[in-house]
């Protein structure tokens, strides 16, 4: 059988994309962990203005949302890693993967020199994913886990 498979495209965050980028991203963390405190997410209420100053990347596939990621000047030579998300049946493809290797080198086009981030240190999948990719462990806190790559 020969199945079309519809391409998958990266592109800046677009206002039109503000339910579908917020909806995926709290599906994630709500499958994560099993329920969700909408007012712990307040970030997500208008990505356009919150992450004004930051590359927020978005995946597409056939005009759905599919992944998103952002990468947030942090200070003169870092960059941090935030809102990374792929859609459930996308997960494990390399879409995550790309994702952050274009946050990455768009991190590297704008001068960074190390890039950040965090997640919860129960996210055994997630770690593995951020140390596969070469980042490592700078620290624990809290329920935390906080990795670095230097670009």
């Amino acid at each position: 059988m020969n199945y079309l498979i519809t391409p998958i495209t990266l592109q800046p965050f677009q206002p039109a994309d503000q339910t579908a980028v917020k909806t995926l991203v709290l599906a994630g963390l709500a499958e994560h962990w099993g329920k969700l405190d909408p007012t712990l997410n307040p970030d997500l209420n208008d990505i356009a203005v919150t992450y004004k100053d930051a590359y927020f990347l978005v995946a597409k596939q056939g005009g759905q949302v599919v992944g998103c990621g952002a990468l947030v000047p942090h200070s003169a030579d870092t960059a941090e890693i935030k809102r990374m998300s792929v859609a459930a049946s996308l997960r494990r493809k390399g879409l995550g993967r790309r994702i952050l290797g274009a946050l990455c080198t768009e991190a590297k086009a704008r001068g960074f020199r190390h890039v950040i981030l965090e997640t919860t240190k129960t996210w055994s999948e997630v770690i593995a994913f951020y140390l596969s990719f070469g980042f490592r462990v700078t620290h624990y806190q809290d329920e935390d886990v906080y990795f670095m790559l230097d670009i």
